[in-house]
Order: structure tokens, then C-alpha cells, then sequence
């Protein structure tokens, strides 16, 4: 399953929409997509590669570009700079809110964009395009007989794959003043994609990308694939190598145990592996994770904090009523114990809205296997009540905390 969120953030005035797809389990990693000029987050191309990077368990946030689509904005008063940006408030929010994003995907312009924002995102250890130009300027051929007619006027409509869009001075000057010379410094793993065929912008570009930048970078011929990669064979192919690429680069989430000063008996570490919600886990002789759910900005790496409580319980209750259907001699051939956390406003209370009145209450269902009389079913129950991490829960507990 995929976890679909629709995002909003802000990037100066204006609020730009996005929609953050993250996989069911854990997340390799997070990557932003940066859609083809005039395009937007929810173009063909763009939902298909993410979908299937997705699938491959990497979390793609894609979004418009301000004043396309469901975001703010005019689109006039916009150029190559701002679309940078916008990439750049976008990667603050992942931050913010999730993980930086460790990859960034850009398609046609966007690719050239996603160039430039790499700068301002440090934590990108990978870059990938696709069909990009390697200058912004580029995109001027776009616009044909009407570049005279923005320069003389100031702007000028212009039709762009079937759609008029005002198009100022403004943006010619500053695609005009991008300078591609940076990719020699841009100390990133670099993937390049581009067709052959591609009649938009020639493979000469992808030649020109490549040879500016500085190793490691990689080269994948998109054979007769059409610049917006309209056929799904062709989106799902630019999926499926950029997440192979991708791996090698992407940050470790795997489960090996860090470096840990030795712990003594009964005691227990926790740290930070990132900056949002996951955490190391450390006993005297284990190692584990704890997380959120994805849906909260979590990776989803671990059991959440009130998992772990259940947990202990559960393993608690089942071990006692183990141990005593052993002494015991019992005919007890599996006990399974199913817990849950809910929260409960006291009903005799008169003020039920009072965060104190609410009760917070423990569910414990407790199934026993094998030829027990009612008796001995009961009498385990009972047993179950006495587990020491029962009696630690609905005792007299005090929590202390100090700074070490």
C-alpha cells in the first residue's frame, strides 16, 4: 500500500501545493520531483515515476511550481530563479516536516532546476534528470517569433503545448543570466537520462550536462522514448533505474548496530538517528529501533513509543503465565496476549474536557491453548494481573528526570 498526503508550505507570499507519496512500510529515503516547464505535479510522467519509486520504498514528494496548478501565484511574475526556489522552500519543508530529501528528480527544465537547488540542499547526495537542458536559456526556443515581441513590449501570450501563458521580459533576463558553469562544483552523485529522439531538447544537452559535471555520474539513453515520456513503459523504466542508482547513494536505514558505550543490566539508552522521530534503542545486549507511522512524519522504522509500552506488557503478562503454567504443571500448550492504548473521559466527571479527568486504559486480551479446566483458565488470568510490569503500571510510580 501507499500512503497519499496532499502538503502545502510556503515559499514567501505564496502557498504551494504538493503531494507527498510515501511506501506502507520502511522508507529508504526521500526524494523531491521537480515536474517539466509549464507542467505540473500531476502530469503522466510525474505520477508514474513516483509511483514506482514509491514501490521501490523511496517517499516522492512532487508539487506545482507557483502559479501552476492548484498553487499561488502568477505565473507571469515567475522565472527559472523562482522555480529554485520554490524547490528550495520545498526541501526546507520536508525537513521541517519529514527528512530532507536525500535525492532530487528533475524533468525537462525542472532537471536543470534540480541542478541549481542542489546547492542549497546539503543533504541531496544525488541528483537525477531527465530530458534536461544544460542551460536555462534553453527554453527560449520555446517561444520562437515571440521573443521579439517580449523584448519590444515587455511580455507577450504565448502558446505553450496547447495553452497560452503570459511570458515577461523578466523571465528572458533571467534564464539568460543562468549559468551552467557550477556543475563542476556541484560534488553530488549525478544521473543523467535523455532520449536520442527527444525533438524538445536535443541529446546534445544531456553531452553537455555530463561533461561539465565531475564523477560520479552516470548516463542512461532513454531509446525512442518522446520527451515527456507519454508512454508508461518508458516513465516506469526511468523509475526503476534511477531507485537502482539511487541505492547506492541513499542514506543506511538498515537495522546494524551502531557503535555503544556497554550498558549495564536493566538499563536502557536512547538516541537520535535523525532529526524527526527515529531513535537507536540500546539494552545491555540488544539494539532496536523506535519510530512513528509515516502518516506523522515518522519513517516507520520501528514500533511507536506507546508499541513498546503495549509490548512490554504483553511480553510480561505472557511470560508469567508461562512460567507459572509450568511450575505448575499445567496443561497449557500456547497463551497469546493481543494489547491496545485508548484513551476514556471519565463519566462521572463534570468537567470531561479537563485533560486530567481522561482515563487511559489498557486493553489486554489474553488467549490460552490446551485442555485447561475453567478453573485453571481463571487462575491464570489472575496470574496475568501479576505480572511485575502490571504492578510497575498500576502502582504507586514515580518518574523522575535529571539532566546527565
Amino acid at each position: 500500500m501507499t500512503a497519499r498526503l496532499r502538503v502545502e508550505f510556503d515559499n514567501g507570499d505564496n502557498r504551494l501545493a504538493g503531494l507527498l507519496e510515501s511506501p506502507a512500510h520502511e522508507i529508504r529515503g526521500y526524494a523531491l520531483f521537480a515536474h517539466c516547464f509549464t507542467c505540473g505535479k500531476d502530469i503522466a510522467a510525474a505520477s508514474r515515476i513516483a509511483r514506482a519509486l514509491v514501490a521501490q520504498g523511496i517517499a516522492v514528494m512532487r508539487f506545482d511550481f507557483t502559479g501552476l496548478g492548484n498553487s499561488d501565484g502568477d505565473f507571469a511574475n515567475t522565472n527559472f530563479s523562482s522555480n529554485v526556489q520554490d524547490l528550495v522552500a520545498a526541501a526546507d519543508f520536508l525537513r521541517q516536516r519529514y527528512q530532507a530529501p536525500a535525492l532530487l528528480i528533475g524533468h525537462s527544465l525542472g532537471g536543470a532546476a534540480a541542478l541549481q537547488a542542489a546547492f542549497q540542499v546539503p543533504e541531496a547526495v544525488a541528483v537525477a534528470t531527465i530530458g534536461a537542458p544544460a542551460n536555462a536559456g534553453h527554453v527560449a526556443k520555446q517561444f520562437g517569433c515571440d521573443i521579439k515581441r517580449i523584448e519590444a513590449e515587455g511580455e507577450a501570450q504565448v502558446m505553450l503545448a496547447g495553452r497560452p501563458f503570459t511570458i515577461k521580459k523578466q523571465f528572458l533576463d533571467d534564464i539568460a543570466a543562468h549559468d551552467s558553469s557550477r556543475l563542476a562544483a556541484l560534488k553530488k552523485a549525478l544521473l543523467v537520462m535523455h532520449s536520442p529522439v527527444d525533438t524538445v531538447v536535443s541529446i546534445n544537452e544531456a553531452q553537455a550536462i555530463y561533461q561539465a559535471a565531475k564523477h560520479p555520474k552516470s548516463f542512461i539513453s532513454l531509446d525512442s522514448a518522446d520527451h515527456l515520456l507519454t508512454d508508461k513503459a518508458d516513465s516506469e523504466y526511468v523509475a526503476g533505474c534511477i531507485a537502482a542508482w539511487a541505492s547506492r547513494y541513499l542514506p543506511d536505514y538498515s537495522f546494524s548496530r551502531p557503535q555503544q558505550n556497554e550498558l549495564h543490566t536493566g538499563h536502557v539508552r536512547v538516541e537520535e538517528r535523525n532529526h524527526q522521530f527515529t531513535r537507536n534503542v540500546f539494552s545491555d545486549s540488544h539494539f532496536w529501533l523506535a519510530d512513528e507511522p509515516t502518516q506523522v512524519g515518522g519513517l516507520n522504522l520501528g514500533p511507536d513509543p506507546y508499541e513498546h509500552l503495549l509490548a512490554a506488557l504483553g511480553a510480561c503478562t505472557s511470560m508469567t503465565i508461562r512460567m507459572y503454567a509450568n511450575h505448575k504443571k499445567l496443561p497449557l500448550e500456547d497463551v497469546s496476549v493481543e494489547l491496545r492504548h485508548a484513551r476514556h473521559y471519565n463519566e462521572d466527571c463534570e468537567h470531561c474536557e479537563d485533560e486530567q479527568q481522561r482515563l487511559e486504559l489498557l486493553e489486554r486480551q489474553v488467549r490460552l491453548r490446551g485442555e485447561l479446566t475453567d478453573e485453571q483458565r481463571q487462575r491464570l488470568l489472575q496470574i496475568a494481573d501479576r505480572c511485575p510490569v502490571h504492578k510497575t503500571l498500576t502502582g504507586a510510580l514515580r518518574i523522575t528526570t535529571v539532566e546527565k
